[in-house]
């Protein structure tokens, strides 16, 4: 298994063009033709101001309030547009997710999910948020809902910093942190590979969750990072990297790590069912997981039309 390096960003920038021209292409049937518009609402409303980000449009800077800082740090007005259907997406940051093998992470497959699903925010004029959590299912950093492809941007790279994104203070409960964050009905996408013994207890929260919001699982195939090269060995020491913590396996354990992983995913798909939760699979095919979410949250959004 290989573990990704700091610089190496998990979405670039030219992958975010290319999701964002795809999902374009899928999607212009939705806001276009004789229907009612998904768009709402008389315009943008102004909510407040904030520190300015990168990414953030010069014109929305508030120099009156900027001058009063010493332009350090420089302030923005903030505004918010009705929509139909805010998002916040949840990712899995866990350690877990930056491994892989044969040069694909799993987190890779996670950061692409955001921007597919982020993009088609920006193209509907929908707020996008994102909530990251860990191994255990706590709380590691928040970006709250903004409207805009600059936010969407500061999404990728909030999960691209990973753990070094948290703030340092208490991590939260997943549930209890992603409640205090919807205000209001949204879709609440959950990126994860659910391998975490706790994933059966989440997904019974979100059930609970599921009854005011829009909760839907987006699951990725993991078996991929666990077929690793067969080994002459009779015994082969594993390492977790989330708990550090060793244990020996037998040659046949080894080689069917794989096949539990996909028994594991497999059992989560039907627990999600008797849930009542939509679950969607992806896996390494980008175009293929980048047309099945586009066609599933437009399906979503049209929905609470």
């Amino acid at each position: 298994m290989t573990r990704e390096t700091a610089s190496e960003p998990l979405v670039n920038l030219s992958d975010i063009a290319e999701i964002e021209v795809f999902i374009l292409k899928r999607m212009k049937e939705f806001t276009l033709g004789n229907h009612r518009s998904v768009f709402n609402g008389p315009g943008f409303n102004f909510v407040g101001t904030r520190d300015w980000e990168p990414g953030d449009p010069v014109s929305g800077i508030d120099w009156a309030q900027s001058s009063l800082t010493g332009f350090s740090p420089m302030i923005t007005r903030e505004f918010e547009q009705d929509s139909t259907a805010p998002m916040v997406a949840v990712a899995d940051a866990s350690l877990s997710t930056r491994c892989g093998a044969h040069g694909s992470l799993i987190a890779a497959a996670v950061a692409r999910a955001i921007a597919a699903l982020g993009l088609s925010g920006v193209l509907f004029q929908d707020l996008f948020g994102l909530i990251t959590f860990d191994e255990k299912f706590r709380r590691i950093a928040v970006a709250p809902a903004r409207v805009g492809k600059p936010h969407v941007l500061y999404c990728l790279d909030l999960y691209q910093r990973g753990q070094e994104a948290d703030d340092g203070g208490h991590r939260d409960d997943l549930v209890a942190a992603l409640a205090g964050q919807l205000r209001r009905t949204c879709l609440v996408p959950v990126v994860s590979d659910f391998l975490g013994a706790g994933a059966p207890q989440l997904i019974h929260e979100l059930s609970i969750l599921n009854a005011t919001h829009d909760v839907f699982l987006v699951m990725v195939d993991a078996q991929f990072a666990y077929q690793l090269t067969d080994v002459s060995a009779g015994w082969i020491q594993t390492l977790d990297v989330e708990t550090g913590s060793t244990r020996l396996l037998s040659r046949r354990e080894f080689r069917r790590l794989a096949a539990r992983v996909g028994e594991w995913q497999e059992m989560i798909v039907r627990l999600a069912r008797d849930a009542d939760l939509d679950i969607v699979q992806i896996g390494l095919d980008r175009w293929e997981m980048e047309a099945a979410l586009a066609q599933f949250v437009a399906e979503r959004r049209l929905r609470k039309i």
